[in-house]
């Protein structure tokens, strides 16, 4: 038998708020987490603001040092990883946990992103090793300066899957681990095969979601290279404005958010609350571009009908799609128009928002952030706003849920992740009970 999946715990560190509870009441409030860059000097950047985490302590969750090491995503994993297996009621930091679930059966997915832990140093290595005399890299100067200066985790911290890896030290899971660097679209895929993974029944408990950090020159410059930054510096808290005539690109962000998946016949034996359940997964790939969605939006229509489909429900059935919605001109244009192709008549009454016009873009974080904002609307029958819609865009006339927060009965949502490359995924989740 299939096993059901439901989510037990969640927890968040983002521009926002380090918790749940303030993400969510800050989305209410309409208020942004987008301001100029601190993190590095971006003043000659065409872009000199994003939506950074600000005043992180990790050691309110955790005084291990070994995770102090950690690269930034990392650092930010650990914390909301702590906060969801506080309220999932899962030890962490034990040997003997007293918890109910064995380790063997605990999995990780993560959608996390690659991300240099100094690149200061990094740069000064290459600058130090440059012979100006042959115009080329002195790579014997180079061994001895980088070798001098850089600490030797830098390597690894690197690599995509170190927030799983920690993760697993903090919790003890020793089931299915999996790491997916599939751009925007990465932690929205994690929750869907974690879910696909219970249902297997090869993992009881999963620790899905995403953790991303790219606020950094190299992340800036990649980005602002493709045009798909916002260049308005002199208003950061109004350049995100999803689905206007006026906008011009997204905010970069960056930040962790992790849930709790957990069998229901896990969750029941145990005896944790649940807070909603998942019922479909949606996947699907453009097979067009790398940077452009097909224009038709025949993968975002894709995994939207896969889903459905795996729930076993019509498009009448949605009461609120939390969308991908990311400010440049191309996604809300072709989102838009895979919305309507696949909710028909009922594409124009359907509430379809867009938090990121507050929180910014995690990149790989992004769609398990927007995912917990999906199961906070059903527990609390409310749909956040979609934030700076002064100046809507005649050709996209849906219903994008303007300026206010709407109060509504709030029980089937589709969450929807759109990443570069052409990745397509799609979760619905349901109230329990």
């Amino acid at each position: 038998m299939t096993e059901r999946v439901v989510i037990t715990g969640m927890g968040i560190v983002c521009p926002l708020g380090h918790d749940v509870e303030t993400l969510w009441q800050a989305l209410l409030a309409g208020k942004s987490g987008i301001a100029k860059t601190t993190l590095f000097d971006a003043s000659t950047f065409p872009t000199t603001f994003d939506a950074e985490v600000k005043d992180y302590d990790l050691t309110q969750y955790t005084t291990n040092p070994q995770y102090q090491q950690g690269n930034r995503g990392s650092r930010f994993a650990v914390g909301a990883t702590v906060q969801a297996c506080r309220q999932g009621r899962i030890d962490v930091e034990t040997t003997e946990p007293t918890d109910g679930i064995d380790r063997t059966r605990l999995g990780i997915y993560l959608g996390a992103g690659e991300g240099p832990v100094d690149t200061d140093i990094f740069f000064s290595a290459i600058i130090d090793g440059w012979n100006p005399e042959t115009d080329e890299m002195d790579w014997g100067r180079w061994t001895q300066v980088s070798f001098d200066r850089m600490d030797p985790r830098y390597e690894l911290e690197q690599e995509p899957n170190m927030p799983a890896a920690h993760i697993a030290m903090l919790t003890g899971a020793r089931g299915p681990t999996r790491s997916c660097l599939t751009a925007c679209a990465a932690s929205t895929q994690s929750v869907g095969e974690a879910t696909m993974i219970i249902r297997k029944g090869d993992a009881d408990v999963m620790i899905a979601g995403g953790a991303h950090s790219m606020i950094h020159p190299l992340g800036l410059t990649g980005f602002n290279r493709l045009t798909a930054l916002s260049t308005r510096n002199d208003s950061p808290q109004t350049a995100s404005r999803p689905f206007t005539a006026s906008r011009d690109g997204f905010i970069l962000g960056e930040g962790a958010a992790i849930l709790i998946l957990e069998s229901l016949s896990s969750a029941k034996k145990r005896g944790v609350n649940i807070l909603a359940e998942i019922i479909a997964y949606g996947s699907s790939s453009d097979a067009f571009r790398v940077t452009d969605m097909h224009e038709d939006g025949r993968g975002a229509i894709q995994a939207m009908t896969a889903a459905l489909a795996d729930a076993g429900i019509s498009y009448k059935d949605v009461d609120y799609i939390n969308t991908h919605g990311t400010s440049t001109s191309e996604n809300d244009s072709i989102e838009t128009k895979a919305i309507k192709a696949v909710f028909k008549e009922r594409a124009k009454s359907v509430p379809a928002s867009s938090v990121k016009s507050m929180l910014g873009h995690l990149i790989g974080a992004a769609g398990a952030a927007e995912f917990i904002t999906c199961v906070l609307a059903i527990r609390d029958n409310i749909v956040p706003p979609t934030m700076n819609l002064n100046d809507p865009d005649p050709q996209l006339d849906l219903d994008y849920v303007p300026h206010e927060p709407r109060k509504m009965p709030v029980n089937i949502v589709m969450n929807e992740s759109f990443g570069f490359g052409g990745q397509n995924n799609v979760v619905i989740v349901k109230r329990w009970g």
